[in-house]
């Protein structure tokens, strides 16, 4: 392919509105250019990268039986007013209505499309297990997308689903798509973790999370540093240190005006944190839920929200926390608690002795509080945000933080939907069941910005091998030279004979400005082709690598296959 040819616009300045590398560096590359808010238009150079990445999913799709199809992007609003999202993805949705004022959204994922289309369909257990998948545009009306192609309102996702007629073809089908996610982001040269992560609005209650290794990721991983776990910090959890024991003081009620706070709290009565139960009055589908842990502690609303299967948890107003809890803002404690109400607490409040504690009354706390003779739990749960530090759960190392981008999702839907929607099929028996779903996602023109966040430097991207848009890079130093043309259009001819995919940059610009725009760009291997093209001698160097070697045009492809054995994968 000729390099004039290609729309390339490529920028010398870093766009000032630009703030993730990758988002830099697409742009100033003419890979991307944005036509609206988190919506971006895809140059050729992105696209080739694009169907790269589509072409190693659907490698590794069809490896485990996966079978590809299309779903459309305009979705009658109706199916997820049945599986009650409508409601839950609230202004995420884009909503539109036809010329006969019916409602539609533009899909954002396509669980209530795939469900609604078997039903019916797989309606014995001889027709499963099935795997579907597509690969697509969706839409989802961010209210900040920000880094480019990391977070947008119009993105392209691989996005597959199971049908079994059993738990245990569901885990096979499950653990047959980890190992095909695996593959597929070890192809396109990705650093990354599998970890427990939230299902979210998707359902189910199991999923693995993959994700890339970034310091501009809006995920916070935590792992081990002696071990294999790992999890987002809305799913991860710790091995605590147990509470000491020590006899039972009575009850006794402090004067604390305007000691609504748990640093204020410390200071005014010389405790320490540990020492204080932390009371977070919640509202949980609009029905008062009082949640308690450990002074030193933070309350983790993402587990909470699960462990409550509700569709909604938030903070009490004032105002709910004074009818709701009939209590005061700030002093709201499970300790002479004048309402019924669930209560739930941390482990870390578990075996507490002679805590301290909101007495309900304002300006008032109590001190010495004990489970049982004071107050009571009605359950115990992990809801607490992991710190750094803390034993791994499976007494293997400390728990260490750092940053990613989800790149990939797979999740054990379980009946969330097929239940929904009336999906079901005869068992062995000839009784009605419902379908049980698996749900499988990858972020595919996110890739782009993951791989990039992980493979660059000063002088631009640096693509793997695999997924770079062109493999070879031919760039002739002066183009008015026949020697150099007609060695250039040569060493294409025998580079993709061997199964390379070739630019020749052939534009009439200067040198310097060639190489850096090559660097800019780039594409694993640069061929120059410049003074000694006479003698059949090029100028072969890697993108990840300084030096460059001189090779006779007959021995290049050799010299090639044994310089990537040192590249990125």
């Amino acid at each position: 392919m000729r390099q004039s040819q290609v729309l390339i616009p490529t920028l010398k300045e870093v766009p000032t509105d630009a703030e993730a590398v990758s988002h830099q560096l697409m742009l100033r590359a003419g890979f991307i250019r944005q036509i609206a808010a988190g919506v971006y238009a895809y140059l050729p150079l992105a696209l080739r990268v694009i169907q790269n990445v589509e072409r190693i999913v659907r490698e590794e799709m069809d490896k485990i039986d996966a079978v590809e199809s299309l779903m459309p992007a305009i979705l009658p609003a109706e199916l997820w007013q049945e599986s009650g999202r409508y409601q839950t993805y609230g202004d995420n949705l884009f909503k539109l209505q036809d010329r006969h004022q019916r409602d539609f959204i533009l899909g954002p994922t396509h669980e209530e499309t795939m469900t609604y289309l078997v039903k019916n369909v797989l309606n014995s257990y001889k027709m499963m297990p099935k795997v579907l998948y597509q690969i697509q545009t969706k839409y989802r009306d961010e209210d900040r997308p920000r880094y480019g192609l990391l977070r947008g309102r119009e993105f392209i996702m691989y996005d597959g689903y199971s049908f079994t007629a059993n738990s245990d073809d569901l885990d096979k089908i499950f653990d047959q798509m980890e190992q095909a996610y695996h593959n597929i982001f070890d192809r396109c040269g990705l650093d990354y973790r599998v970890i427990l992560g939230d299902s979210g609005d998707m359902g189910g209650n199991s999923s693995r999370e993959f994700s890339a290794i970034a310091d501009i990721g809006e995920d916070t991983i935590v792992y081990s540093d002696m071990s294999d776990y790992a999890a987002n910090l809305e799913m991860a959890t710790s091995i605590i240190a147990d509470n000491p024991t020590e006899k039972l003081a009575p009850l006794q009620e402090v004067a604390a005006p305007g000691v609504n706070t748990i640093e204020a709290l410390v200071q005014h009565l010389q405790v320490a944190p540990q020492k204080i139960i932390k009371n977070v009055a919640f509202m949980a589908d609009d029905k008062p839920v009082l949640a308690l842990i450990r002074g030193d502690y933070d309350i983790n609303e993402v587990k909470l929200k699960n462990l409550l299967e509700v569709n909604e948890l938030r903070p009490a107003t004032d105002a709910e926390i004074s009818e709701k809890f009939q209590s005061s803002p700030g002093f709201i404690g499970p300790v002479h608690l004048s309402v019924k109400l669930p209560i739930i607490a941390d482990l870390s409040v578990q075996n507490l002795c002679n805590a301290t504690t909101g007495g309900n009354h304002k300006d008032q706390q109590v001190q010495n509080a004990n489970i049982d003779r004071d107050y009571q739990v009605d359950q115990f749960a992990d809801i607490r945000t992991v710190k750094a530090g803390e034993i791994s759960p499976d007494d293997k190392g400390t728990l260490q933080f750092t940053r990613g981008i989800e790149i990939g999702h797979v999740f054990k839907l379980g009946t969330k939907y097929s239940q929904s929607f009336q999906a079901e099929f005869l068992d062995e028996a000839g009784r009605p069941q419902p379908i049980i779903m698996g749900c499988y996602g990858i972020g595919i023109s996110r890739l782009l910005s993951a791989i990039v966040e992980q493979h660059n430097d000063e002088k631009g991207m640096i693509w793997p091998l695999e997924v770079a848009p062109y493999q070879a890079h031919i760039v002739i130093v002066n183009t008015k030279k026949a020697e150099q043309t007609s060695l250039a259009k040569t060493v294409e001819q025998q580079l993709i004979k061997e199964g390379f995919s070739v630019l020749v940059d052939d534009r009439k610009q200067r040198p310097g400005v060639k190489f850096a725009e090559s660097d800019l760009l780039g594409i694993p291997v640069r061929i120059v082709i410049g003074k000694k093209a006479a003698d059949n001698i090029v100028e072969v160097k890697l993108r990840n690598q300084s030096e460059a070697i001189e090779v006779a045009q007959n021995d290049l492809v050799d010299t090639i296959n044994i310089l990537l054995k040192n590249y990125i994968s």
